[in-house]
């Protein structure tokens, strides 16, 4: 389990399938805690228009025997960049793959996408109950209102 990006120099992946995530093992195996990343400035591509799409990302989840690394995290969520796909499409792949891979005990991202055609489209996944216990904040994403 040898990290591929941590301390050496990386290039961004051309492509989410091309993205390799580094998991390395929970640093406090048996403790029930939640990790959170934010991504405020995400971004992928609309697969009619071409035309760019933003969204405010934010992924919880409690560890099980691994945590993902979060440089190859940042190239993963940054290989959207010239990624085609609708935001169902890239909210709930970021998801599944970070659950396929890590297998954390819960996991849930919400995808807060600015206005496509004047209507922001908000996307949330989870993998199913969070477990007992567990200490979940709310993600503190306001809901878009435009300027003012």
């Amino acid at each position: 389990m040898t990290p591929k990006h941590l301390g050496q120099t990386s290039a961004l992946p051309a492509s989410p399938d091309e993205a390799v995530l580094d998991y390395v093992p929970n640093p406090r195996p048996g403790s029930l805690y939640c990790v959170r990343f934010a991504a405020p400035e995400f971004t992928s591509l609309c697969p009619v228009t071409a035309q760019p799409d933003f969204a405010h990302l934010v992924i919880d989840y409690a560890p099980a025997e691994t945590i993902v690394e979060s440089k190859s995290l940042k190239l993963f969520l940054g290989s959207f960049r010239n990624h085609a796909a609708f935001h169902e499409d890239c909210t709930v792949g970021i998801g599944e793959r970070l659950v396929a891979e890590m297998k954390p005990q819960w996991l849930r991202i919400g995808g807060y996408w600015y206005p496509r055609g004047g209507i922001p489209i908000d996307v949330f996944w989870q993998s199913g109950l969070a477990p007992e216990g567990l200490w979940v904040p709310d993600q503190g994403v306001a809901g878009y209102r435009g300027r003012g």
